[in-house]
């Protein structure tokens, strides 16, 4: 049977504090409000590993652009945060400690501190995302075969998932960056539509999208039961390191699981698509004009540089 595909398209985004980031195949532009009302827009260059060498291959490609968002998405959305007016370090006195860095480092500084903050979420990840659910799912061992672990694992960690998304929801400040989550999904949707870039036309456009952050972390969850229900042991230990070693892997599958998905309006697809649009519906919010009006700046703002 044929298949129904769309016209492929590389625009992605992120929201930030009080803005959306676009992005482009060579460059990314974010759009925040500003404490004056007005909006504010910053353009630059998408680097990283996502273009070099063996990075240009599948699977590979997927683990770069894991990376790649992590380090770039930290330094946007701190950037966000001193553009909207909530850099709250430019009130407060340094501590002796900060000047010695200040001093030590010089304009390095903020690149060790997004290092820094990048290494510390991979860490708090792999602890809450694997170390708990092998640690848990160990309980089961004496109960279940060796192969059902791994299926325990990936319902405990996909539980987890939804219990920290809907903690996180219930805050009012991460409910506006969700607000701006779905007013860069209606962008992207109506830009794909080929429908012109206006609030009118944007607002009834659909918030969720099948190339979601979203969807990606919850295809890596199912994804990574299926990887290791092939690879079974019953040592605590062995089973923790292979977890772990294998990250880069189940992300490099799944980033190709969601770039097909993303070109193509399949059966199949709709169908393995369907649970991370469903999970849109927590981390999106119905935006508000002024909220469409900063998206669609950042969506011109890429489109004036990538015409193509």
């Amino acid at each position: 049977m044929l298949e129904n595909k769309q016209q492929p398209n590389y625009i992605g985004g992120q929201a930030v504090i009080e803005g959306v980031m676009m992005r482009g195949k060579k460059m990314y532009a974010m759009a925040v409000r500003n404490p004056e009302g007005g909006i504010t827009i910053e353009k630059k260059e998408w680097g990283g590993l996502g273009r070099k060498g063996l990075f240009r291959l599948p699977i590979f490609r997927g683990v770069a652009a894991f990376v790649d968002s992590l380090v770039t998405g930290t330094r946007i959305l701190m950037r966000s945060a001193e553009i909207a007016g909530e850099d709250w370090t430019e009130e407060a006195e340094p501590s002796k400690f900060e000047k010695f860095l200040q001093e030590k480092l010089g304009d390095r500084m903020n690149d060790i501190i997004i290092y820094c903050s990048v290494g510390f979420s991979l860490i708090l990840g792999m602890l809450l995302f694997f170390l708990l659910p092998v640690w848990l799912g160990n309980f089961f061992k004496t109960m279940v075969p060796t192969w059902a672990l791994g299926v325990i694992e990936g319902l405990i960690r996909i539980a987890i998932f939804l219990l920290y998304l809907f903690g996180i929801s219930r805050m009012k400040e991460i409910h506006r960056v969700f607000q701006y989550h779905g007013a860069e999904h209606k962008t992207i949707n109506c830009f794909e539509s080929e429908k012109e870039l206006t609030v009118e036309n944007v607002i009834p456009c659909t918030r969720l999208h099948k190339r979601c952050g979203t969807s990606f972390l919850l295809f890596v969850m199912i994804i990574s039961m299926v990887v290791f229900f092939f690879v079974r042991t019953d040592d605590f230990l062995l089973r923790l390191v292979t977890r772990i070693v294998l990250v880069p892997v189940i992300a490099g599958i799944s980033y190709e699981v969601i770039r097909w998905a993303g070109n193509s309006n399949s059966k199949l697809v709709a169908l393995i698509s369907y649970p991370g649009l469903c999970l849109q519906k927590i981390t999106t919010a119905e935006p508000d004009p002024d909220q469409i009006e900063t998206a669609i700046a950042a969506m011109k703002g890429v489109l004036e540089d990538e015409p193509e």
